[in-house]
């Protein structure tokens, strides 16, 4: 779960695109929509959605096996920061 003030809210506002989102596909299948916009439609609540999930799932990988003290400038940080980057480019690359 996000924890601290700006990735809640970041959260937050995710949830929020993706209610919106999904409010307007409930509008468009009433109204009869053809199926390519609400493919469309469908394919971008999943991206909004594997978005909100990269977020949460990156902040509990640094929660979780972040080291151990934020020493400023340590080459263990540094270390760390790339590795975690890697393993989120792989994610992301994955949930598209």
């Amino acid at each position: 779960m996000p924890h601290s003030p700006e990735d809640k809210k970041r959260a937050i506002t995710r949830l929020r695109r993706i209610k919106g989102q999904a409010e307007a596909l409930e509008r468009a299948i009433e109204a009869g929509t053809d199926c390519a916009p609400l493919l469309q439609q469908i394919v971008a609540m999943r991206g909004a959605t594997n978005g909100l999930m990269a977020e949460v799932m990156e902040s509990h990988l640094k929660e979780t096996f972040g080291p151990s003290s934020k020493a400023d400038g340590s080459h263990e940080a540094d270390s760390y920061d790339n590795d975690m980057e890697g393993v989120m480019k792989i994610l992301r690359t994955y949930l598209k």
